[in-house]
């Protein structure tokens, strides 16, 4: 699913760290607002219930990776701030993203925006180990593209796993499931956060991303039994 407007790239001075004091200030105010308006629209409008969210307590005063299966285009920018909570999240996003009206405009300020070119690639990297190095939970989602209300995971690649075997920090994930709601037609939302999932220092590198993608796929696939109500029903065609 994809918005008018997604077919922006990103400019070649495209900054993705910002130290001015004043712009990091602005920053936080945007991140606030966001995130009011975010506990808003996930209670109010998504119904949103986060299950077992208490297992982040411990790891606040370390950077995490969060995973989670896309199924919601609004309402998964606003979940991991419910989520990560007090702790202010970074989301891996597409460049395509620049072209959404409002979002586009203020998505440095909350988001990782994936480069164009290998010359930015190192300019990425370098926001992804400076947010882990402030404690910052990041957040990724693995699927890529939006499937709305979608009761299954698609299947994924272990490409997103190199951050957190590179930089050596546990990974969660979380997972969206829908129910029926006594009334109205939509369902209400419960997200289930497991974890933490760590890499197996026993493995070579590689092994070691391919195991941390498979535990964290094989542990969304078990929580979506917990998914009671189709809301959208997908066809192959």
């Amino acid at each position: 699913m994809t918005n008018k407007g997604q077919t922006s790239q990103l400019p070649n001075n495209y900054k993705w760290l910002h130290h001015n004091i004043f712009y990091r200030g602005f920053g936080f105010i945007i991140f606030v607002i966001a995130r009011f308006i975010g506990v808003c629209y996930c209670k109010l409008c998504l119904h949103v219930t986060v299950k077992n969210k208490q297992i982040l307590k411990n790891y606040r005063k370390q950077g995490i990776f969060l995973y989670g299966n896309h199924t919601q285009a609004v309402g998964d920018v606003f979940v991991p701030m419910l989520i990560a909570y007090p702790k202010r999240s970074f989301t891996v996003a597409s460049a395509a993203n620049l072209g959404v009206p409002v979002v586009g405009k203020i998505i440095n300020f909350g988001g990782i925006v994936i480069p164009d070119t290998i010359r930015q690639m190192r300019y990425f990297n370098q926001a992804i180990i400076q947010r882990i190095n402030e404690n910052h939970p990041i957040v990724i989602f693995p699927e890529a593209h939006v499937w709305p209300y979608y009761t299954k995971i698609r299947p994924f690649t272990d490409t997103s796993f190199h951050y957190p075997v590179q930089n050596n920090v546990p990974s969660f994930c979380m997972t969206t499931t829908y129910q029926k709601r006594k009334h109205g037609n939509k369902p209400k939302i419960t997200v289930y956060v497991d974890g933490p999932f760590l890499p197996d220092e026993t493995l070579a590198k590689k092994a070691r991303q391919k195991k941390l993608c498979a535990d964290i796929y094989d542990c969304m696939v078990d929580r979506t039994k917990n998914n009671t109500y189709e809301y959208i029903k997908y066809q192959r065609q």
